[in-house]
């Protein structure tokens, strides 16, 4: 029986170079959200100060476009700058435990430029990135949040490696060996989450693909069985040591992501707070709340959720992302959680801290099918000061979930929040509308690189 690195191998190498029609709404929608929060989180400081890091050690290459700008570098940097922004204000979308765009798709626009791919070929890599991505973890019945590992990090660069190979055109033995090789450059820990390291886990993973691929091509050699050794990449994981090292790949039967999809996000939030700010901004819209008539909130949330949302009393905008106390009070103060209010100075308003102690946070030991690390269903139960309990009701999937999706326009409006005061952001929503047409990568953001 082949092991599962080889069979990943022979499934990027034998990969069609476009992908089926019925999935190219879903496959423009990454690429459209993907670009979209890579644009608005351009100026954030963890990207700001990675590009600094970059320009001082220099690069000779002028492979890739960073940000859709002027600027060029080596693939792999390109690859992790991209990432690193896509991911900074955690707005990008979500499925197989972790964001697979935010890894997926600077990786592969990253190499697409180089070799001059068209963009058909793109999304065919991109959907490789996701079937790989969906193997591995389907094997796995515990969520590795709860071990510290950032399944975007950690799976996001194996499957980011396949979708290059795929791109690349590499044979099963090298597209294998790069595979293997993106094991051992695999990392990232739950506990940065809510500081600047973990939209790096996004570049970082995007830019390891891009060394792997590129290092497998000249003939670097990595062991053949590294996914499913015992000592190997899946069982190095396992929280508990459950992990399927050894059922036959599915890969290449029926496409997982017709299964799973992507969950298109509507807050800029960790998506463990989605189901419970859904819950409340609509019982506050409904019963026309104010912070004054809100005595308490409950929130009933799975037990990985709750060890994600670990800032229960930000001062930050990037930590008050992982924090529900926040989420609580922005859905209550602003009736909205958006851009606007993750920042510095709407955190710290003593208005908004004032509702951080209001929230009281109860675990659930379900498990979504779906999402592993999420309880099956979320609720909030909002007091009143004049003594009414507030039900939401079971909250199964969030608004922008794959199952309760946003509509085209929706999305794009998204798009367009993100890129405004950015020059280019119609012409490049318009050519991402026709990804598939698109005869060269290298021409998004209107070509200027």
């Amino acid at each position: 029986m082949t092991g599962l690195t080889q069979a990943i191998g022979a499934y990027a190498a034998s990969a069609p170079q476009a992908p089926p029609d019925d999935l190219l709404p879903l496959l423009r929608g990454a690429f459209i959200d993907t670009l979209g929060t890579m644009v608005a989180g351009r100026e954030e400081p963890a990207v700001t100060l990675l590009r600094a890091q970059l320009a001082e050690r220099g690069s000779t290459a002028a492979e890739a476009s960073v940000l859709l700008g002027a600027e060029r570098a080596h693939a792999a940097d390109a690859a992790l700058v991209n990432g690193t922004a896509a991911h900074a204000l955690d707005y990008d979308d979500v499925a197989l435990g972790g964001h697979p765009s935010t890894v997926l798709v600077p990786a592969i626009l990253a190499e697409a430029e180089r070799i001059g791919a068209s963009g058909a070929r793109a999304m065919a890599a991109y959907l490789v990135g996701y079937e790989v991505w969906a193997e591995l973890i389907a094997r796995e019945p515990d969520p590795l949040h709860e071990k510290g590992w950032h399944p975007t990090a950690v799976f996001g660069t194996v499957g980011a490696a396949a979708a290059l190979a795929a791109l690349h055109g590499l044979d099963a033995s090298r597209a294998a060996q790069a595979v293997a090789l993106a094991g051992s450059l695999a990392g990232g820990l739950v506990a940065n989450f809510g500081s600047m390291t973990k939209p790096l886990h996004a570049g970082r993973a995007a830019a390891s693909a891009v060394e792997a691929v590129r290092l497998a091509a000249r003939g670097f050699t990595a062991s053949s069985d590294a996914m499913e050794h015992h000592a190997g990449f899946l069982a190095a994981l396992s929280p508990k040591g459950r992990v399927d090292r050894d059922a036959p790949a599915r890969l290449g039967e029926a496409l997982r992501i017709r299964e799973t999809g992507l969950n298109v996000k509507r807050y800029p939030m960790c998506y463990a707070t989605h189901r419970t700010i859904d819950g409340v901004l609509e019982l506050v819209a409904r019963h026309d709340l104010r912070a004054a008539d809100v005595a308490a909130v409950e929130a009933h949330i799975g037990v990985t959720q709750a060890s994600m949302l670990r800032n229960h009393a930000p001062r930050t905008g990037l930590e008050a992302k992982f924090s529900l106390e926040f989420a609580v009070a922005s859905a209550v103060m602003a009736r909205r959680v958006g851009l606007a209010e993750l920042t510095d100075g709407f955190v710290t308003q003593p208005e908004v801290r004032a509702l951080f102690p209001k929230l009281r946070i109860t675990t659930r030991d379900t498990r979504c099918p779906l999402e592993p690390a999420f309880a099956e269903t979320d609720r909030v139960l909002l007091h009143t000061t004049r003594g009414d309990v507030l039900d939401s009701g079971e909250i199964r999937f969030p608004r922008g979930a794959a199952q309760n999706p946003l509509e085209e326009t929706e999305l794009h409006a998204k798009f367009a929040d993100c890129t405004r005061g950015w020059n280019g952001g119609g012409a490049l929503l318009d050519q991402l509308a026709r990804l598939e047409t698109l005869p060269a990568i290298a021409t998004l953001g209107g070509g200027r690189v």
